[in-house]
């Protein structure tokens, strides 16, 4: 007789009160506003600011007034602290969101003396505040409104499109958009542990969220002034999609192998070509895009290529059917084709030839929540199969007590805990202003292999019931093989850490 699927709706939430690696040890306290304390520090090198991860102080906020809760609105009216320099719109958009629902959120700056740089200072797990309230909403959000729908998501393949308006009113995506357009302006670290926390719920959804980051950091990273409040600006005054069109049929992990080409006639660039496997293709507003400028073969590649600001209802731009793929099916994936489709001057990032070195720089932000997407997942994996392993009864006794069982259950925590590090390493460099290629790929990398082996290993536990889609490990196995994929294969990966390990020692 089959067991009775256990329900998904109903999942506990993880009984750790916050990220494995911020339990409660005794390395770092919480300073008061203004008061030096040591955060994690690897070395003599004061960070740069913003100084966003794993330190233990707290930023000054201005409390703007409590709103009282819509009627009809869900849960608790509570008062909300609010970036002092965050906008108007935004501000009251956020506070809105948050009186209605109970949940709070605060900046992720912390003071600018809360880290010293002391040489020696040791490491500090503790998150701040405001990153604990950040991950205590992600976690809610996905624990009581993405669980219990991803499998009808995953089951017809329609884009989660209510789930994305939500988690844009409670502030959990656009992230990275800068306080100056509108945006929360968090930090690589804080955005990673938001990723991890949706991608626990559904990776399907989170790479639909994840996307618009992939899409926005050329222009964070390289847009002007103009450009940033026309494009990233707009994002936060309703939701919207952007997407990242690099890839083409014939060009994957050999981004210098793109065919698609710009030709530049007076004000204006006229762009022919495919881009294909683009997430977000179909629903995005605009497109950051990689094409050939410089027609010359022998031309290196570092400047052959420019990056251009694309919108997505140009005339001459047709949008492919939307791709079945093996897992994460309600993300919308598709190609592309541009048809001699004009863009103009003002739409190209820093200068021709530069958007090579602008679209690999995007990787270097991104990987570190892509890594953090697949832990998300990986924890759910281990989450569901020890759950299983403790209703599961052989030979007279729960699963669990069998050494096989429990051994295994053992590797996959390793697993989890070990690429949970990893992710936030990458993220913490970016976030004090050290180039994070290295680190990003361990990352990405790591954190790719062990989601795939976790989640194979919780269907091994489920055993039969494994197999079975009325049970949610099948669908965690097939979600988790894409992140050995994208945004740069596992294989990719290790070449550019052999490369950044070897070059060490050739310095």
């Amino acid at each position: 007789m089959r067991r009775a699927a256990p329900s998904r709706a109903t999942f506990p939430a993880c009984p750790e009160p916050q990220s494995a690696l911020c339990r409660s040890l005794p390395l770092s306290r919480t300073a008061e506003p203004g008061q030096q304390l040591p955060g994690l520090c690897t070395g003599a090198r004061q960070p740069s600011a913003p100084q966003l991860a794993l330190t233990g102080g707290l930023s000054g906020t201005a409390p703007l007034p409590q709103r009282p809760a819509s009627p009809g609105s869900a849960g608790v009216s509570a008062a909300a602290g609010i970036p002092a320099k965050m906008s108007a719109l935004r501000a009251t958009r956020i506070l809105q969101t948050i009186a209605g629902h109970g949940w709070r959120s605060h900046s992720s700056k912390p003071a600018q003396s809360a880290h010293v740089g002391k040489p020696g200072a040791g490491f500090s797990f503790e998150l701040t505040d405001e990153q604990k309230e950040f991950q205590a909403t992600a976690r809610k959000f996905a624990l009581e409104e993405i669980i219990p729908v991803a499998a009808q998501y995953d089951r017809t393949g329609e884009y989660p499109l209510p789930l994305i308006k939500r988690a844009w009113e409670l502030g959990l995506i656009n992230s990275h958009i800068p306080e100056s357009c509108g945006g929360l302006g968090l930090g690589s670290f804080e955005a990673c542990l938001i990723t991890e926390e949706l991608a626990y719920g559904c990776t399907g959804v989170q790479t639909a969220i994840e996307a618009n980051s992939l899409g926005q950091m050329p222009v964070i990273i390289a847009g002007n002034e103009q450009q940033q409040k026309k494009y990233l600006g707009r994002m936060t005054e309703e939701p919207m999609m952007c997407a990242y069109c690099v890839t083409e049929p014939g060009a994957g992990s050999d981004v210098a192998g793109i065919k698609t080409k710009a030709e530049k006639k007076g004000d204006e660039y006229i762009i022919n070509g495919q881009k294909m496997w683009i997430t977000n293709g179909g629903k995005a507003n605009w497109y950051f895009l990689l094409a050939r400028t410089n027609p010359d073969p022998n031309v290196p590649a570092s400047k052959a290529f420019t990056g251009f600001i694309v919108e997505a209802d140009s005339p001459g731009i047709q949008v492919g059917r939307k791709e079945i793929n093996m897992g994460q099916r309600c993300s919308d994936t598709r190609g592309i084709v541009f048809e001699d489709v004009r863009v103009p001057k003002e739409n190209v990032l820093i200068a021709e030839g530069a958007g090579f070195k602008i679209a690999m720089g995007a990787f270097d932000k991104t990987r570190p929540p892509v890594a953090a997407g697949a832990v998300g997942l990986a924890k759910r994996a281990l989450d569901e199969a020890t759950k299983y392993a403790l209703e599961r009864k052989t030979f007279g006794k729960p699963i669990v007590e069998h050494q096989a069982v429990s051994f295994l259950l053992a590797e996959m925590a390793m697993k989890v805990e070990l690429a949970r590090m990893a992710y936030q390493r990458a993220a913490w460099e970016v976030d004090v202003g050290r180039r994070n290629t290295y680190y990003a790929s361990i990352a990405k990398a790591f954190a790719g292999d062990i989601a795939n082996q976790v989640a194979t290993d919780a269907v091994q536990i489920f055993g039969g019931n494994g197999f079975n889609t009325e049970y949610p490990v099948e669908k965690l196995m097939r979600d988790a093989k894409i992140y050995q994929i994208y945004e740069g294969t596992a294989q990719i990966q290790r070449m550019i850490i052999a490369r950044e390990h070897v070059g060490k020692f050739k310095a």
